[in-house]
């Protein structure tokens, strides 16, 4: 389990003792009424609900309008929208993180698995016991300028380096346990985690991971060395990645959001989070049927039964 503040397992706690808060963004069409819904057939079923809602489509965790461990003990976090209001989400929870049930209101919703109409079955099977908690690799980063923190935080799927305007290319030097491992030319590199290696590292020509592996993966984009291949290493190394003579636009990008720009000299650190973020699954949702209904994984094999 992922955090000793979430009491959710399989049939040890009655639903009544049991906290939940539904978040979402309100920038996402139909998650207040959706957010009604829901929470009558939470307490419905017993369940205590409390709900809390991002303005807008940011991904600034304050915009929750409150810090995630003001609320208290918590025991699952029930995500309306798509996948990156989970990836918003689990920022806001920070090093606290609890079981996240993922309710699509999107378009893809490879993490948020579950559609509207499955919700009350869904906390039915919750309630007898009839699930699962997967945990999932979580990355801390951390950027140095001239040698002091700059900045920090967690990804769920990626850590990327981007070259930016004007668009020429930029080295990445690579350290692994601090020593030199290669030096990435191009126009910039992604540090995957496994759930992230179908998201952005995906659409760069990266390898699909099986989601609960603790691996490292690293991406190339466009590099100039036919040579320089996606790569996967253990999760628990440390490393170190240097920009000698960024881009004016180089910028390093944490699940899609845009966390600084880069100056020359610049070292990010890359190393596995102690916290893990963590998925329920329940007995019709799992890894394999995931990929087939969502990426149409196997061709034709995407309408077979599960």
């Amino acid at each position: 389990m992922s955090s000793s503040r979430s009491r959710l397992h399989a049939a040890t706690v009655p639903p009544a003792d049991l906290r939940v808060v539904i978040a979402g963004s309100s920038g996402v069409a139909s998650v207040q009424t959706e957010a009604r819904r829901i929470s009558d057939d939470l307490e419905a079923r017993g369940f205590q609900v409390f709900c809390q809602f991002a303005d807008g489509g940011v991904g600034d965790p304050g915009l929750f309008g409150c810090e995630f461990a003001s609320l208290g003990a918590v025991d699952l976090v029930v995500v309306l929208g798509g996948d990156g209001s989970i990836l918003r989400t689990a920022s806001w929870m920070g090093h606290q993180q609890v079981p996240v049930l993922g309710v699509n209101l999107g378009r893809l919703g490879f993490l948020a698995d579950y559609q509207p109409d499955e919700a009350g079955a869904t906390f039915d099977e919750i309630g007898a016991g009839h699930f699962q908690l997967v945990d999932h690799l979580l990355l801390e980063f951390e950027i140095l300028r001239g040698g002091e923190l700059h900045t920090r935080g967690l990804a769920v799927n990626e850590v990327s380096v981007l070259a930016g305007p004007p668009f020429s290319m930029i080295e990445i030097t690579l350290h692994v346990d601090g020593q030199l491992a290669t030096t990435y030319r191009g126009d910039g590199l992604i540090v995957s985690t496994p759930v992230g290696s179908t998201a952005h590292s995906l659409s760069a020509g990266g390898p699909i991971l099986r989601k609960d592996l603790d691996a490292v993966l690293f991406t190339p984009l466009n590099p100039h060395t036919l040579t320089n291949r996606p790569v996967i290493d253990a999760a628990s190394r440390h490393y170190e990645l240097i920009v000698p003579a960024p881009n004016e636009g180089s910028a390093c990008v944490v699940d899609g959001r845009l966390v600084s720009g880069l100056v020359a000299g610049d070292t990010i650190r890359v190393r596995q989070a102690e916290p893990h973020f963590t998925l329920v699954e329940t007995r019709h949702h799992g890894y394999y049927s995931t990929l087939r209904e969502k990426l149409h994984w196997g061709g034709g094999l995407h309408d077979a039964r599960r």
